[in-house]
């Protein structure tokens, strides 16, 4: 674990870029192998605007990347913070509920807000507007929404106190995983549903992506399961019956145009529709 800590200490953006090119090429790769739906269109077309989200995300992240590292380091000089305070205990365990912190307040509690809040909503609705969602959709972010993440993220590492090997260690690991669970690929429903006890398997996933109410809102969790297990937020729904994209934002050709996408946010608001209500 010492090991780990010292190489997520330092990690060169070089192999930060690494583990995110890495990432899609390999699910990007697996979906052709495997793929859970066949998709009726054009791979490398659909990819672009995704990628330019990704990118976009990237620019904003790196550029705020200053106050990760101030508040981490901050936090860990003068022992501040949740994990700072709990008795003394294995750098493993350290380690751990530093990263499960942080999975709460930068990706859990971010997507819920996002959900709740109409104006948060209509930001976030360029995720969701992507009708043939695979591992591209993963950092399809307007650049607002890039911004909300952040904070939310520098909120996390302020109250739960990690120190900046936990926050390279948890994006890393954030981003991998929203690459696994966004992927268009097949996997054994019963190896997906062990999964999801732990950890947000694709198809637990995937039901958060659906087009309607009340699965729109539920599954809002990045890496661990165990936060929409524990705030009722969980729902599951066969892959078989998964619809992409939003009910009220039907138009395909809109939602794949990037021009259309960045002025997505400041449409008059529409939530999904659906006859049950969280």
């Amino acid at each position: 674990m010492e090991t780990i800590v010292t190489y997520f200490k330092t990690i060169p953006s070089s192999h930060r870029s690494i583990i995110l090119v890495g990432g899609i090429t390999f699910f990007w790769l697996l979906e052709g192998a495997i793929p859970l739906f066949k998709f009726n269109y054009k791979k490398w077309k659909h990819a672009l605007p995704n990628l330019f989200f990704t990118l976009t995300t990237v620019v904003i992240n790196f550029a705020l990347a200053f106050l990760l590292l101030n508040t981490a380091d901050w936090v860990a000089a003068n022992n501040f913070g949740l994990i700072n305070w709990l008795p003394k205990m294995p750098l493993w365990l350290y380690v751990v509920l530093g990263v499960l912190f942080l999975d709460f307040f930068g990706a859990y509690l971010s997507h819920f807000v996002e959900h709740k809040v109409k104006p948060l909503w209509m930001v976030h609705l360029v995720h969701h507007s992507d009708h043939k969602v695979d591992t591209t959709t993963a950092n399809r972010h307007h650049p607002i929404e890039s911004f909300i993440r952040f904070a939310f993220t520098l909120l996390g590492i302020f109250l739960v106190g990690t120190p900046i090997a936990i926050v390279m260690l948890y994006q890393s690991m954030s981003l991998i995983f929203t690459q696994f669970t966004h992927a268009n690929i097949k996997i054994s429903p019963k190896i997906d549903k062990l999964l999801s006890y732990l950890i947000v398997s694709p198809d637990m996933h995937k039901v958060h992506h659906h087009n309607m109410l009340p699965y729109t809102d539920s599954n809002y969790g990045n890496i661990f399961s165990i936060w929409d297990r524990i705030f009722g937020t969980y729902m599951k729904l066969d892959r078989e019956k998964i619809v992409y994209g939003v009910d009220t934002f039907p138009n395909e050709a809109t939602n794949s145009s990037l021009k259309e996408l960045l002025k997505q946010p400041f449409q008059g608001y529409r939530k999904p529709t659906g006859i049950e209500k969280m």
